[in-house]
């Protein structure tokens, strides 16, 4: 039987605090994004080598997604336990210092401790789900959520063609940028950002809930909720399809160059952007999350599975708007997870799904490389889509595994007199 869970103290917040978890989140994904054309770079100076700077490059990755593992249930520990407002603003604090760190690296080891610590401090996303759950209420938390995502699409789009910009001029110049985006960002919720969890809906530390297995072991009081995670899992399991092999894959089956990556990349990201901030507000509410949940699932595995097969590409370019609406799933599983939990317990809930899903940050990358790898040997042009057809079946069993977890309780049975 599920937790008895307590109603939900909705907080008033100003407009401008839920602005500022906009902004803050906009501005931590323009911050990384920035940097996203240039590190490959710096790190090939250090390395010696472009074949060296690939495996650190990987290795960097990981990195990021350990430490975010780990760190992830204590920073939602720590927001149940002394608000949310100073986690996020430490959070951007950090942030800044990291990139800081990274502008002035001269050594590997250098550049390699700011790839962790800025998986130690990215607090910034699963604490604002937090905040949104605090102060929105349950019908509306779709919409708001969806904002968040329609952030990330923004950050995104922006970032890596303005970190190309910059580092055309100097490369340590993007490192610079993004530490003044996130100072910026703190000195902006030092100002306007209230607390969104009053002291008696606040909870004890526990060191035991503040790790990866705590974290998850708490969740299992909610067994809708820890069924859930795993299909949040799956599902950016399938993501990393995108960024591990597309542009290889674009290269090798239809011969885009960089320019036309380029462009491809943007028409995702206004696509996302014009699903996430516009259709989730208006769908998600009239058709409900349940149904949100298992549309959007299965359009991201139709519009895999149409890009994993497309032979020409201008069909792969119609997949994209398909796609597009995997973007409804997002917001309406953490609807659906911050419905069930304590309104105490939210950021162990957020910290619990960020450390569960980098996990794949760990595993996806090699999975998807290695079989696009593998189809490559194969020899068949054809079968160079493995990789997005993989992705589309985890959809297909997080759709499954959705609509099992999330299907209403039969009505009981009235019993003869």
């Amino acid at each position: 039987m599920d937790a008895e869970v307590q109603p939900p103290l909705i907080v008033p917040v100003r407009r401008a605090a839920l602005l500022f978890i906009f902004i803050t989140v906009l501005l931590d994904i323009l911050a990384i994004g920035i940097i996203i054309p240039v590190l490959p770079h710096l790190v090939e100076r250090f390395a010696g080598g472009t074949a060296q700077a690939a495996l650190w490059v990987g290795v960097f990755g990981t990195a990021f997604a350990v430490a975010q593992f780990f760190c992830s249930p204590l920073q939602g520990a720590l927001s149940d336990r002394f608000g949310r407002r100073p986690v996020i603003l430490l959070s951007n604090a950090g942030l800044a210092l990291d990139f800081v760190l990274m502008a002035l690296a001269n050594t590997l080891p250098l550049l390699f401790l700011g790839r962790v610590l800025a998986g130690v401090t990215s607090a910034s996303l699963s604490t604002a789900n937090a905040y949104i759950a605090d102060v929105t209420p349950a019908e509306k938390r779709a919409a708001s959520f969806g904002m968040l995502g329609a952030a990330f699409g923004i950050g995104f789009v922006i970032g890596p063609a303005l970190g190309g910009l910059l580092g055309a001029i100097d490369l340590r110049l993007p490192f610079w940028v993004a530490a003044g985006l996130a100072a910026a960002n703190l000195c902006y919720g030092w100002l306007i950002l209230p607390e969104s969890l009053p002291p008696e809906r606040r909870s004890r530390f526990e060191w035991k809930r503040a790790n990866p297995a705590g974290s998850l072991l708490m969740l299992r009081r909610y067994p809708q909720v820890f069924g859930l995670v795993g299909v949040t899992v799956l599902s950016q399991l399938a993501h990393y399809a995108l960024p591990t092999v597309f542009v290889l894959y674009a290269s090798h089956r239809y011969g885009w160059g960089e320019q036309s990556v380029g462009y491809v990349l943007t028409l995702v990201g206004v696509c996302n952007v014009i699903v996430q901030a516009g259709l989730v507000r208006r769908l998600v509410p009239r058709i409900g999350e349940r149904a949100a949940l298992l549309l959007g699932l299965l359009c991201g595995a139709a519009g895999f599975a149409l890009q994993g097969l497309a032979a020409t590409g201008t069909i792969f370019l119609c997949a994209i708007p398909l796609m597009a609406l995997w973007g409804l799933a997002g917001p309406s599983l953490q609807t659906l997870m911050t419905r069930q939990v304590d309104a105490h317990e939210q950021g162990r809930l957020q910290g619990a799904v960020t450390s569960a899903v980098s996990l794949t940050g760990v595993i996806g990358p090699a999975v998807f490389s290695q079989v696009f790898a593998a189809m490559l040997v194969a020899g068949s042009v054809g079968l160079s889509g493995a990789p997005f057809l993989l992705s589309a079946a985890l959809l297909l069993v997080a759709a499954y595994l959705s609509q099992r977890l999330t299907r209403p309780a039969p009505a009981p049975v009235a019993r003869p007199l």
